[in-house]
C-alpha cells in the first residue's frame, strides 16, 4: 500500500485521485501513527506542502528503521540543489507534482524494490537463524563435552600481610599433593615478587607474561609450553623473573589459563601477591578452596580479620576456607585459642617456627621433601590429604558454583 503525506487538503484530494486506494494522512504524527500500524507499507508519498527539512527528517529515519520503505518526494519544481540534498537523505525518488506518469512509475518500483528488499531480509533472517541453530548445538556439544570432563581443583594460598608463610604453605600443599599422586600445577600470580620457583630451585624460560603471545586463545598444547617442569607430577606457571618486561599477562588471560589448566591437571595451587588485586580476584572465583595463612602475632591477626571481611563483603563463601597458623608455638603473649577466637576461624593446620623451614627455602627445596620427618612436614601432608580424599578429588557436574557476587 502507499500513504500520502500532504497538509493542503485540496493537494491531497488531487494526489490522492493520482493513486487510487492510498491512505492519506495530513500531519507527520498521523503519518507516523499509520506506518507503526501498517507494517507492511511500501511507499510514502510526501505532497509539495510537506516542509523539505521535514520530508528530509523523516526520509532519514526511515533509512533506518524502515529500509524497504520507499519515500517519494513531490515538489511544484524540482531542482538539482533539491534533488542531490533529498537523494542524499534517503528518499527514493523526486518526481515533480503535476507528473502523474513519473508518480505512478515511481510507486511501482518502490514496490519492486520493496519486494526485493523484504524477500533478501527473509533469507538473511533464515540463514541467521540456521546459524544461530548450528551455533547454539555446537556450543552445547562443547558444554556437555566440558562437563563430562574431569575438571581440576583450584586451591587459592592467599594472605594480606606478608612474611607470614604463604609461599611456603602454596609450594609445600602442591609438592605434597603432587607426592600424593596427583597431577599439580602450581601457579605464582606475585607478579612483582614471586618466589616459588626460588622455593623449587627452578630457573623458567617461560613465564605468566608469555600468555600474552597466545592472543586470547588458550589451549593445552598451548600452555604446557610456558609451564616449567618441578617433576613428573608438578609443573610451575612462573611469576615475571623481569619486573621490565613490555608485556603483562591480563587478568582474562590469567582466568582463562586457569579454566585450561583444570582440564590438564587434578590440582591449581594459586599462590597470590597478598592483596585484592585483579589477579586476585580472578583467581578467587575460579577457586574451590581459599586458604589463609597467618602468623601467631596481632599484626597478622588484623590483617587477616580485614580480608575475611573483604571476602565475606564479595560473597566467598567460608565452606570454601581454610585455615593455616603459622609459627604458632611463638611466646608473645598471644595464644593460638585467642587468635581464632578473634579471627572466627579455626585452624585447620598449625605449623611452629624452626630454622630448618629457612634452611629448606634457602637450598630451593620444598620442606616436605628436605625434613619429611618435621612436624611441619607432617602437618602440610596431613593438611594436602583433606584436599586428596576421594571426595574432595571428584567434582560432581554442576556443583561448582560462582561464589562471588557479579
Amino acid at each position: 500500500m502507499t500513504t500520502i503525506l500532504e497538509p493542503d487538503v485540496a493537494q491531497l484530494g488531487i494526489m490522492n485521485a493520482m493513486l487510487h486506494g492510498s491512505t492519506a494522512t495530513t500531519s507527520m504524527a498521523e503519518l507516523k501513527a499509520h506506518l507503526d500500524a501498517s507494517p507492511h507499507e511500501f511507499a510514502v508519498v510526501l505532497g509539495p506542502s510537506v516542509a523539505v527539512n521535514d520530508a528530509m527528517d523523516f526520509a532519514r529515519h526511515a533509512r533506518i528503521s524502515r529500509p524497504d520503505l520507499g519515500v517519494i518526494l513531490l515538489r511544484h519544481g524540482v531542482d538539482s540543489e533539491t534533488l542531490t540534498a533529498a537523494l542524499r537523505s534517503g528518499m527514493r525518488e523526486v518526481v515533480e507534482a503535476r507528473d502523474l506518469a513519473g508518480l505512478t512509475t515511481a510507486v511501482h518500483r518502490a514496490r519492486s524494490v520493496a519486494k526485493e528488499i523484504s524477500q533478501a531480509l527473509e533469507e538473511d533472517a533464515r540463514a541467521a537463524a540456521d546459524a544461530a541453530i548450528a551455533e547454539a548445538t555446537a556450543a552445547q556439544a562443547a558444554a556437555q563435552a566440558a562437563a563430562d570432563a574431569p575438571q581440576g581443583k583450584v586451591i587459592t594460598v592467599f594472605s594480606t600481610k606478608g612474611g607470614v608463610g604463604k609461599s611456603l604453605v602454596a609450594t609445600n600443599l602442591g609438592v605434597s599433593l603432587s607426592d600424593l599422586g596427583h597431577q599439580v600445577c602450581l601457579v605464582d600470580l606475585d607478579v612483582n615478587s614471586g618466589d616459588v620457583a626460588i622455593m623449587l630451585q627452578l630457573t623458567p624460560t617461560r613465564t605468566i607474561n608469555d600468555l600474552v603471545a597466545f592472543g586470547g586463545q588458550f589451549d593445552p598444547e598451548a600452555l604446557a609450553s610456558i609451564l616449567t617442569k618441578a617433576s613428573d607430577r608438578l609443573s610451575l606457571v612462573a611469576a615475571p623473573v623481569r619486573l621490565d618486561s613490555p608485556d603483562h599477562a591480563a587478568a582474562t588471560d590469567v582466568g582463562a589459563m586457569i579454566d585450561v589448566l583444570k582440564s590438564m591437571f587434578d590440582f591449581i595451587v594459586v599462590d597470590t601477591s597478598g592483596v585484592f588485586d585483579d589477579n586476585a580476584l580472578t583467581a578467587l572465583d575460579r577457586t574451590d578452596s581459599i586458604v589463609l595463612v597467618g602468623t601467631l602475632d596481632i599484626p597478622a591477626l588484623k590483617a587477616l580479620k580485614l580480608a575475611t571481611g573483604t571476602l565475606d563483603l564479595l560473597n566467598f563463601g567460608r565452606d570454601s576456607w581454610k585455615f593455616v597458623l603459622n609459627r604458632a608455638d611463638g611466646k608473645v603473649g598471644l595464644t593460638v585459642g585467642e587468635f581464632e577466637s578473634t579471627l572466627g576461624l579455626k585452624a585447620d593446620a598449625t605449623l611452629v617456627s624452626s630454622r630448618e623451614v629457612l634452611a629448606a627455602v634457602n637450598r630451593g627445596e620444598a620442606l616436605v621433601k628436605a625434613y619429611p620427618n618435621h612436624a611441619n612436614s607432617k602437618a602440610i601432608v596431613e593438611f594436602a590429604r583433606t584436599f586428596a580424599s576421594s571426595d574432595a578429588v571428584s567434582v560432581k557436574k554442576g556443583a561448582r558454583r560462582r561464589l562471588r557476587k557479579a
